[in-house]
């Protein structure tokens, strides 16, 4: 991969088990993405770093591969029973790339910032080694043995909390790593210290805190959503029908007398949501984009579409938190197709199948559609618009 290149390595493959629940923490909700989904996108879409890979829970890949929609990273592998042996199976598995740093994080630290990240590559320019790290700055006391009473004070000069990512040339940690078997050590900070590495100390701040409760867990999602503001944006499509026997309609394929008519794949639905999610961002609309005068737009699947908006929204630091289509017809029913069209549009958006509604409704055989000479969608998208953490 060349002499400057760095792969991130996500340990996630504990259990949580004092979060309680039936999910272990790194897949909970929040802010609208399992845990693990903002940790891995930190990292995915860091200029400095190539690429991304998971260690994770052999039972967890159902999990995982919800929370890895949409993210350019590299397949997963199956940790071990401790955190250190999952560390290590995940530096084996980067041997293949060859590359010449690498970072540890905890999957359960959503909040880790670019600027950090960027700071710890750079530092292993000097060092084999460089932590994220916050300084002690409370008072620390020694509990006395078996009472609930103070021992002593400690000095708390030149103490740190460690965080992650924690960054190493790769060939060191991984020397490190293998020699390190069967000893019991904290961190992979305390793996490269037993090797003899040096490790330097970045400063980092208190909200990249580890989530172990569910009190962090609502914290971090307050800190994320910090300084973000909602947009709504709505979106309208009408398709007369035409020769055919089937319409599609969010993506799927609807069995019926007519088809409909359109430059591309006439699907109302997501043209209708196309619309919607570029209003959120203020980017004009399906037309701007994809005129039906360019032939190149010619039976194209309407998904290409709606991936534009969501690359739009995206690019400005967004998510989207909600989305809700009503289809207008007199037929065909819409009904017995709506879990399908739930999960193609879940597919598409890489959102959670609980913030997508669709539903249909008639116009009591008023209007274009009461005839039955086409059929209408109208769309609406609630997206999150980030304040930005450096």
């Amino acid at each position: 991969m060349g002499t400057s290149s760095t792969i991130a390595l996500i340990v996630a493959a504990g259990r949580g088990v004092r979060m309680g629940g039936d999910l272990p923490k790194q897949y909970m909700e929040m802010a609208g993405r399992p845990v693990l989904a903002h940790t891995m996108k930190a990292f995915a879409e860091h200029p400095g770093v190539e690429k991304v890979r998971a260690v994770i829970h052999p039972n967890d890949m159902g999990l995982y591969q919800s929370s890895a929609q949409g993210l350019d990273v590299l397949d997963p592998v199956p940790g071990g029973p401790s955190r250190q042996q999952s560390v290590l199976l995940g530096l084996e598995s980067l041997t293949e790339f060859d590359p010449a740093k690498v970072l540890i994080h905890d999957g359960a630290r959503p909040l880790v910032s670019g600027a950090i990240i960027a700071h710890t590559i750079s530092a292993l320019d000097a060092a084999p080694g460089a932590i994220a790290a916050v300084p002690v700055r409370d008072t620390l006391k020694r509990q006395k043995h078996a009472a609930s009473t103070i021992e002593e004070t400690v000095d708390r000069s030149g103490l740190w909390r460690a965080q992650t990512p924690q960054g190493f040339r790769f060939d060191d940690i991984l020397a490190a790593h293998r020699a390190a078997q069967g000893l019991d050590l904290t961190d992979d900070a305390a793996v490269a210290e037993h090797a003899g590495l040096s490790v330097a100390l970045i400063e980092d701040r208190e909200d990249n805190l580890k989530i172990t409760t569910a009190d962090d867990l609502a914290r971090a999602a307050r800190t994320m959503t910090a300084g973000d503001h909602v947009a709504v944006g709505s979106g309208f499509d009408v398709h007369k029908f035409g020769p055919g026997d089937r319409i599609r309609m969010c993506g799927v394929d609807i069995p019926h007398a007519h088809g409909l008519i359109g430059h591309s794949d006439a699907d109302a639905g997501l043209h209708a949501l196309t619309d919607a999610l570029l209003a959120t961002v203020g980017g004009g609309d399906i037309g701007v984009h994809f005129p039906p005068s360019d032939a190149r737009w010619a039976g194209a699947d309407s998904a290409t579409f709606v991936q534009f908006a969501l690359d739009q929204i995206q690019d400005r630091g967004g998510r989207i938190s909600h989305v809700d289509l009503t289809i207008i017809c007199e037929a065909p029913k819409i009904g017995p197709h709506r879990t399908e069209m739930i999960g193609r549009l879940s597919e598409l958006l890489g959102l959670d199948e609980n913030h997508i509604n669709v539903k249909a409704t008639t116009t009591e055989g008023l209007g274009f559609t009461g005839r039955g000479e086409g059929i209408a969608a109208q769309a609406t998208a609630t997206v999150m618009l980030a304040g930005g953490r450096p």
